[in-house]
């Protein structure tokens, strides 16, 4: 038994049912209504794209294709991250691709070979959609712990120096900031985790089941899926504020501002 398809009427029903909440902000004048309506235009048309495209790569299942895709998805998410945090690209691209790419493979081998032992690690059918939801979730968990490091290190400055000014080298006056960023970075997943099943039935598990999967054998697909989640996100965390920490500070110890895109102010 496969999913049931959704027919172009339901669709109608789908966007109808999204534009309730822009009738809500009408209402209420809050000013997101054509930042909403762009996002949905936005999302459509991505999604269409991948659709077509992944239509093709499932077809034809070269290795190399499926590769290439994979180096998209975290150059996608690399920019977004960079963008978010308000960095410059030439000095953060590095480190947060870095992180990306091991917070990313990682997983996604040990999800592959060692879970589901498949030999065809790019095989996409699987490669892509579980590269997907990690690199997602990393995504978001770089952009809370790497603004929480060094926008809590921007605004405490004066604190930061004066550890400094006691004797505390570079990397032990950083050190609560790093702890912090893991902190707020993984408590979102951590909550996910903690309430699947009880408070929701998240994406992957309702998709195996949507698709004719018995719900134990999606169970099993979801607990996997969280622990790769789980490990990616503090990988990349880590990796990207470890690596940024080496190169944001000059050689007094001091935050270097050509670390942001835009002065302090």
């Amino acid at each position: 038994m496969s999913a049931v398809a959704i027919t172009t009427p339901g669709m109608l029903v789908a966007y109808l049912m999204a534009l309730l909440p822009v009738l809500a902000l009408l209402w209420w004048r809050v000013p997101l209504v054509s930042t909403t309506l762009i996002a949905l235009l936005r999302m459509s048309v991505q999604l269409l794209f991948v659709a077509l495209y992944l239509q093709v790569i499932f077809r034809l299942d070269r290795p190399w294709l499926t590769g290439l895709w994979l180096v998209a998805m975290i150059v996608a998410a690399e920019w977004n991250i960079v963008r978010g945090c308000g960095f410059s690209w030439r000095r953060a691209a590095l480190p947060i691709a870095a992180g990306l790419v091991l917070g990313t493979a990682l997983p996604l081998l040990v999800l592959m070979l060692g879970v589901l032992g498949h030999s065809a690690v790019l095989e996409p059918r699987y490669a892509i959609p579980l590269a997907g939801m990690i690199l997602g979730n990393c995504l978001r968990a770089d952009i809370v712990g790497l603004k929480s490091a060094f926008g809590s290190l921007r605004r405490e400055r004066k604190a930061y120096e004066l550890h400094l000014a006691w004797g505390a080298r570079a990397s032990e006056a950083f050190a609560p900031y790093a702890a912090a960023a893991l902190r707020a970075a993984l408590e979102p997943t951590i909550a996910t985790i903690a309430t699947i099943g009880l408070v929701s039935l998240p994406g992957m598990m309702t998709g195996v089941i949507l698709g004719g999967t018995d719900p134990a054998t999606a169970v099993c697909y979801q607990i996997a899926i969280m622990a790769a989640i789980f490990a990616g996100t503090t990988l990349t965390v880590m990796v990207a504020v470890s690596l940024l920490r080496r190169s944001a500070f000059d050689v007094a110890g001091n935050l270097d501002e050509t670390l942001f895109s835009q002065p302090e102010g």
